[in-house]
């Protein structure tokens, strides 16, 4: 080959490579001491966690603990799937529920960067179904069911229901009758054999639960989001978070339903009895993780991850919206997701754009700092991140009901006592 005819064909290969789309760089590894943890002090969440699957307080679990962008910790504990008699690996899949709407979230950021819709646009604007509302008011003069029903005093936007104050629940506020009738209550969706823009629009007809903009009330709000994100996209929500989240991300094991070749790395739902041991869940909904119908992609709750999966999630967060060559988000969004929008209506700490955010260190008697954001899921899942110590703590484990477990809180604890230089106190 001339080297004319060669020059050329580097240039063109050159300009291919441009149009192809960048991998995030794989998880770098890093021992404890070179990012400012100790392993003896990491040591003791290890054997936390093996002695609460020893002591039948936790099926099985996986942590994962980064920092500066490494993962210093990664360990998996107690059992994946007790009627297989299958250990627990770090590259289990587990329900992580409402861990779903940080990604959704996401989701609709992204959207907000190209333009396409402004936070405090109505959501009408999108999903007709939205444009009269109307609230559920007690009133006890009323014999049962106790309320009467009032238009909504002004419309709902994104940026309510990204916050939830838009006044919406799962559905057991006051009139609960009517979302019983309805077949809404609660947030497990997987099960449902419609689209699930179906399910938010027939829920656009019920009475809420509050005035927009009164109350923080936990809902289907980030389901509705996900339904205007398929609307304003044109994409199923599978579609979106997989082309331009998971993808660019290398979330290779992020899915609503796993495909049929991942179905064995599942784990197995357990649940705390009476007397706090855990034992496994017969629960008939949970066959529609694997086998179908597979068509109700809920924002709010549906998405299957493993931990590291999730934690490339989070460091894009934690590094301003971009991870590898992979700029998911701007920084000023990140910013903006992680102020607080909620204000005392959340209470002690803030509420941002899709996750708890500390707002003063004291607030909840948790160790932290201030700035770090997280949220967790109904299978007792529990993530954060802590901007200002660089650090990100993953915790999966599938424990549904889990009332009396302290896991959740012992991770954290023994998550921060294991750092030994601090960004913070330097």
């Amino acid at each position: 080959m001339g080297s004319h005819k060669r020059r050329n064909l580097i240039i063109s290969l050159f300009i291919l490579s441009l149009a192809l789309p960048i991998a995030a760089a794989e998880l770098p590894r890093a021992t404890p001491e070179m990012v400012g943890l100790s392993t003896p002090r990491l040591a003791r969440l290890s054997e936390l966690m093996r002695r609460y699957v020893d002591e039948g307080r936790l099926g099985g679990a996986v942590t994962l603990v980064a920092r500066n962008g490494k993962v210093a910790h990664l360990q998996a504990f107690g059992t994946l799937d007790p009627r297989k008699s299958a250990p627990m690996t770090t590259d289990a899949l587990f329900r992580v529920a409402s861990q779903t709407k940080a990604v959704t979230s996401v989701a609709v950021m992204i959207l907000f960067e190209e333009g396409k819709l402004l936070l405090d646009d109505p959501v009408s604007k999108y999903i007709p179904e939205f444009k009269e509302t109307t609230v559920a008011v007690p009133d006890p003069a009323k014999k049962a069911p106790g309320y009467k029903i009032v238009p909504a005093t002004r419309p709902i936007t994104v940026r309510d229901l990204l916050t939830h104050t838009a006044g919406i629940s799962y559905g057991y506020g006051p009139a609960q009758d009517l979302y019983k009738a309805a077949g809404l209550q609660g947030w497990f969706l997987a099960d449902r054999d419609v689209p699930v823009g179906d399910l938010m629009k027939k829920l656009a007809k019920l009475p809420f639960d509050a005035q927009p903009g009164e109350k923080f009330i936990y809902g289907y709000n980030t389901d509705i989001l996900g339904h205007l994100v398929e609307v304003v996209s044109g994409l199923s929500l599978a579609e979106f978070i997989q082309k331009r989240i998971a993808a660019p991300l290398d979330m290779k094991d992020t899915h609503f339903f796993p495909p049929e070749g991942k179905a064995g790395r599942l784990a197995a739902v357990y649940g705390l009895g009476k007397d706090g041991k855990a034992a496994p869940v017969d629960d008939p909904r949970e066959q529609a993780y694997v086998k179908g119908p597979r068509r109700c992609f809920a924002g709010g709750a549906g998405l299957v991850s493993t931990a590291e999966d999730y934690a490339r999630f989070l460091l894009m967060l934690q590094s301003g919206g971009r991870w590898g060559n992979v700029q998911v988000l701007s920084p000023k969004s990140v910013e903006l997701m992680t102020a607080d929008h909620a204000g005392k209506l959340y209470g002690r700490q803030a509420f941002g754009l899709g996750f708890w955010v500390t707002k003063a260190l004291g607030g909840n008697g948790e160790p932290g700092s201030a700035g770090a954001f997280g949220w967790g899921g109904a299978y007792h899942t529990t993530y954060w991140v802590d901007p200002a110590e660089k650090l990100v703590a993953v915790f999966m484990t599938q424990l549904m009901p889990a009332g009396g477990s302290d896991a959740q809180g012992k991770f954290r604890a023994l998550v921060y006592q294991s750092i030994v230089d601090s960004y913070v106190l330097r």
